[in-house]
């Protein structure tokens, strides 16, 4: 049985994930078998197994933290929303169906069984687990029957870092309201604050941390600086949607609001001289040399959300000049038609993008798997793609078909500008990345010196080993280990 410690915070984006995966890879460094843990994720962003089962990617990049394979016991639900009243209900890997707000918050409490066992499940091989929790221990509406924070620390016996997020204001209010608002039993397991994202000279915070511990009766465990971590995140409210400044060669990814996996796009940030923006405007758009249309969990209701705003007259009319690629829900907007017979998100009939000769069907059966391989013939202007080893993955409820059906599970192009393909994780192999690269710059008639020199998983291994570091300069580890040493060690039933 394992030594557990929980990080939750007073919001969402606040930290957590980085802190509980600093934490992996500090734990992991240490000589201990450690795994990262989160009964319950809401995100867009997920991720097959080698089983072919879906899981969050913040559980992901914390086992890549860790030095361990993802397994589905991490985070054994995930909830993808599919409207602002619903989500799609995914349980150990596998979807249960799309439930509004309201039944979903009956239905939880039936999963606490399945919590249990996915928890017993990382004991087996584990000597630390760090959980996560999602949003606030101190949300009212969400408080009872809570089987994400409060109330899994409680299952658990878990010791909790409450972390603010300075970077967005009234962290002091934060972390002290948050405390106020917990319940006496819940409040005697917080064992540590810690102040995030900080910029400038620490001293000036003493007084404001002195008068934190006073009033909050809990020590603070450290402040941590803002860090510029090219790490996987999948938060909504993600800094990578913020970045304006374009770069010698311009991508850009289409935002829309159900967007989803727009980590497929994060391994051209690792070059200087490349930008990656998301927009949502045709305003914003500017003069891009590259566009993507990234994963969606509502593929009609996007491309009717694009179809409306202009975005999808003026992509159409940049494809003759320039490189659209649409990955996933992405490529199926790209067809000539969407269908939808068994209502899984709008029903009915939407004519697509046509840029592409591809049909959609979408269907209840969600395909999950792992794909590994070399790229098939590519025609147009990346043919230099022909021929290159990729690995990654696909999750979609759809079935395409195309004049091309040897080629679906590569890429699918108009033998011009226009492509499109169900694989997440295509661009992660640096060869694949620098060929688009180089091809965009050849077509603009510039050189990009700074290249990305290496695959996208030892880019990451070292962007951990910098986190770890960053953290052990701030953090009081030995509090930290202290917590460890006090948590109980309890089989839970």
């Amino acid at each position: 049985m394992a030594k557990v410690i929980m990080v939750q915070g007073t919001m969402s984006n606040s930290g957590k994930s980085f802190l509980a995966a600093g934490l992996c890879r500090i734990f992991y460094q240490d000589g201990y078998r450690v795994a990262p843990f989160k009964s319950q994720n809401m995100a867009l962003n997920s991720y097959i197994t080698e089983e072919g089962l879906e899981m969050g990617r913040a559980q992901v990049m914390q086992a890549e933290a860790a030095g361990i394979r993802p397994k589905v016991c991490m985070n054994p639900i995930l909830l993808k929303p599919t409207s602002d009243m619903g989500s799609q209900v995914i349980v150990n890997g596998r979807v249960v169906g799309n439930m509004a707000a309201k039944d979903y918050f009956k239905y939880k409490t039936t999963l606490i069984p399945e919590i249990k066992k996915a928890f017993h499940e990382l004991e087996k091989d584990a000597d630390i687990i760090v959980i996560e929790g999602a949003g606030s221990p101190a949300e009212i509406n969400l408080k009872e029957n809570d089987i994400v924070n409060m109330g899994m620390a409680a299952m658990v016996n878990a010791p909790v870092l409450l972390v603010g997020d300075i970077d967005r204001g009234g962290v002091f209010a934060q972390l002290l309201g948050t405390l106020m608002l917990l319940e006496p039993d819940e409040k005697d397991r917080i064992k540590g604050l810690i102040i995030n994202k900080f910029r400038g000279d620490k001293s000036i915070l003493d007084p404001g941390i002195a008068m934190l511990e006073e009033r909050g009766q809990v020590p603070v465990a450290g402040v941590i600086p803002y860090m510029d971590l090219a790490l996987e995140d999948e938060d909504s409210l993600t800094d990578r949607f913020l970045k304006k400044d374009e770069g010698l060669i311009d991508l850009v990814v289409i935002r829309y609001p159900r967007i989803s996996n727009f980590t497929d796009f994060s391994i051209f940030e690792q070059m200087s001289e490349v930008s990656v923006r998301y927009v949502t405007s045709v305003a914003e758009l500017h003069h891009p040399d590259m566009i993507f249309l990234p994963g969606s969990k509502n593929t009609m209701a996007d491309l009717k959300w694009m179809r409306q705003n202009g975005l999808e007259a003026e992509v159409k009319k940049l494809s003759k000049q320039i490189p659209v690629f649409g990955i996933c829900g992405g490529y199926q907007m790209l067809g000539a038609v969407i269908h939808d017979p068994d209502a899984v998100e709008e029903g009915g009939m939407l004519r697509g993008m046509e840029l592409l000769p591809i049909k959609t069907v979408l269907q209840k059966q969600k395909k999950r798997c792992q794909i590994t391989g070399s790229l098939a013939e590519v025609n147009g202007i990346f043919s230099e793609l022909s021929g290159l080893p990729f690995q990654g993955y696909e999750i979609h409820m759809g079935s395409t078909t195309t004049q091309q059906a040897d080629a679906l599970e590569n890429i699918i192009t108009d033998g011009s500008n226009v492509y499109g393909s169900y694989i997440h994780g295509l661009f992660d192999r640096a060869a694949v990345a620098e060929a688009i690269i180089r091809v965009l710059a050849q077509k603009k008639g510039i050189r990009v010196e700074n290249g990305i020199f290496e695959d996208y998983q030892t880019f990451k291994e070292k962007q951990y080993d910098k986190l770890a570091d960053t953290l052990r300069e701030y953090l009081d580890m030995e509090q930290i280990y202290g917590m460890l040493k006090e948590a109980d060690i309890r089989r839970i039933d």
